[in-house]
């Protein structure tokens, strides 16, 4: 089983994070969750592990 990587892990993660801030520019709410939901299947397929993914469920409701 692999643990769910909690700390700072993400490449250029400024870069990343204005991507992710322009992708959502100019779209109405209901249109931005919409893209957030793609965004997060598209990752959960990419990761792929159940375990790992039950974690950052876990660890999201425990962090919002």
């Amino acid at each position: 089983m692999t643990d769910l990587i909690l700390t700072p892990n993400i490449n250029r993660a400024d870069d990343f994070y204005a991507e992710l801030l322009a992708a959502h520019e100019g779209l109405s709410k209901d249109d931005s969750d919409a893209l957030n939901a793609r965004l997060i299947l598209v990752l959960a397929n990419h990761v792929g592990d159940r375990d790992v993914l039950s974690q950052a469920v876990e660890a999201a409701k425990q962090n919002g």
